[in-house]
């Protein structure tokens, strides 16, 4: 391989120096190799490219011949027409080439024999390349048992990078996939294969497409440097981004700071399909309630981050606690004060093998590029996995729980990436992704520990609905506060009291009087009481625990 004299990405540096040292020649590209790349100049000129395009100007301009394959457009001959013409298979064909995977890989492999058997001869070599695209529809992932035909398939594309007779050969073999979950496990376990990760586009390469493109988006981007305009835009595709300045150009929008945040975002989520969303809120710690030690704490890690400290930042936060107590509302609450994205986890698992490890590959990958941001994971006992899952789910739970596990204690994710688990169940949770490492700190949070406290939430919740309970009327309250008062549990009984001040000529304290004299907790207090003593246990500092919770 001959790589110009241009600014190229990290995995394909790679790729260059694996084969040209003789160390592999097959090749599984996985990630985002659906993007647009920058390509060599071309009559002083710039411009993007998919990734066929750009592996057969950068990487392989030396060779003489290069197929492309895909199952729409069959095998295709990107250079080197001329040099099939003496090949009495293509000449008994009329220069016809297959389409169906099997009949192509089949008609491939004998191509790449007869050249090899033609140097054997003493004739000139032949260079020869190909690049298989999509290979996740041409070789997927086995469903539901082992299929002949697919296995016989994959074992074809394997052989390309293994078999001694074809190891002589000045012969690559390319095999994209978006995931390497997606591939059969015959061509994804291939130890003779590199499979390289292609990442979503790093500041520096969003740089270089921006100056490249300086002149034409000039009118759009003059508020911005390239270089801090990349930085704004990482976690999002090259080809969203050329899309958006298009879209903007036509509509001779300017790009706008204030704006810039929100276009991301969108960008970012649409690219996912919904894999993950991004928490916006107008909140700060300030409004939680109580819970002054996490306070303090988690805004001595946000200066830490701020100061980029990296080394004393968590890797990652277990939220736990009752049903209720408001998990979810300190983490938008965090979102609003941190200054960077807090990055939520939806429904990534599918029913279909392979895809759900794929969604994650894909999620990761996302991370990796964004920078710095949380990455909440809601019901977390739910949805990390378990390392022993047994045969009820065909082991996708368990590859979901070694995912998160090698990715929650990456060290290069240290101030990088801060995951926030939280649940009601954290002995659910599996104890080696509970551990330092993965995570640091273990905030437990609780209901009211006394009447007091319940009186002080109640009044404050109903104080934000437009009516004030007096601080002396707790002492006539006092029998009807109930114990264990949840945030969430007070909410609604708070909008209940503020719904009776709208149908009924009744004052507030009335109001709240008697829905307090009608209430039922929402959670049995045995199961209120467990899961007290399941948090209890998990806190990774006793000053987060109320006096009145901690054990005798």
């Amino acid at each position: 391989m001959n790589v110009p004299a241009v600014v190229v990405p990290d995995w394909s540096q790679e790729m260059r120096d694996l084969y040209e040292s003789g160390a592999v020649n097959q090749f599984i590209l996985h990630g985002n190799v659906s993007d647009k790349l920058l390509l060599p100049k071309q009559d002083a000129q710039h411009r993007l490219g998919d990734m066929t395009e750009f592996l057969s100007q950068t990487l392989l301009p030396r060779f003489d011949v290069v197929f492309t394959y895909d199952l729409a457009n069959g095998l295709k001959v990107v250079r080197g027409h001329k040099a099939l013409a003496d090949w009495p298979a293509y000449q008994d064909a009329q220069g016809e080439l297959p389409k169906a995977p099997r009949a192509a890989i089949e008609s491939l492999t004998r191509y790449f024999y007869y050249l090899s058997n033609l140097q054997r001869l003493g004739k000139p070599t032949t260079h020869v390349a190909c690049i298989v695209r999509s290979t996740q529809l041409v070789a997927p992932a086995l469903q539901g048992g082992l299929n002949y035909d697919l296995a016989a398939l994959a074992l074809l594309m394997r052989e390309w990078s293994c078999e001694p007779s074809l190891l002589d050969l000045p012969l690559v073999t390319i095999l994209l996939t978006e995931a390497l979950a997606d591939l059969h496990p015959l061509l994804a376990s291939n130890s003779r294969a590199a499979a390289l990760k292609v990442p979503l586009p790093s500041p520096p390469e969003i740089t270089a497409f921006l100056e490249a493109e300086a002149s034409t988006y000039q009118s759009i981007t003059s508020e911005f440097k390239a270089t801090a305009l990349a930085s704004q835009l990482s976690g999002v595709s090259l080809a969203s981004i050329e899309g958006m300045l298009k879209l903007n150009l036509h509509r001779k929008t300017p790009l706008d700071r204030k704006d810039l945040a929100a276009i991301k975002k969108n960008l970012v989520e649409a690219e996912c399909g919904g894999l993950i969303s991004f928490i916006e809120s107008s909140k700060s710690l300030d409004d939680l309630h109580g819970l002054t030690h996490v306070k303090q704490w988690l805004r001595q890690d946000i200066a830490l981050w701020n100061a980029a400290d990296r080394d004393a930042l968590p890797m990652g936060y277990l939220l736990c606690g009752p049903v209720g107590t408001g998990k979810t509302f300190l983490v938008d609450c965090l979102a609003g004060e941190a200054g960077v994205p807090v990055v939520k986890l939806n429904n990534f698992r599918d029913k279909w093998q392979g895809t759900t490890e794929g969604n994650l590959e894909k999620i990761f990958r996302l991370l990796a590029a964004l920078g710095r941001c949380y990455v909440f994971i809601d019901e977390a006992d739910q949805s990390l996995g378990k390392r022993e899952s047994g045969s009820s789910d065909s082991g996708v739970s368990g590859r979901v729980y070694s995912m998160f596990a090698q990715e929650m204690s990456n060290p290069a994710n240290r101030g990088r990436v801060i995951w926030i688990l939280a649940s009601s169940r954290p002995d659910l949770i599996e104890v080696d992704l509970k551990r330092p490492g993965r995570v640091d700190v273990k905030i437990p949070i609780f209901p009211t520990a006394t009447a007091e406290e319940g009186f002080a939430l109640i009044r404050a919740l109903c104080k934000r609905r437009g009516f004030d309970i007096a601080a002396s009327d707790f002492e006539s309250l006092r029998p009807l506060i109930p114990p264990l008062l949840t945030p969430g549990a007070a909410e609604a009984l708070s909008i209940r009291v503020y719904r009776s001040t709208k149908i009924s000529a009744v004052t507030g304290l009335e109001a709240l009087r008697a829905t307090l004299a009608e209430y039922q907790a929402p959670v049995p207090v045995e199961i209120m009481r467990f899961q007290i003593s399941l948090a209890v246990a998990e806190a990774s500092d006793r000053a987060f625990i109320p006096p009145e919770f901690l054990p005798a």
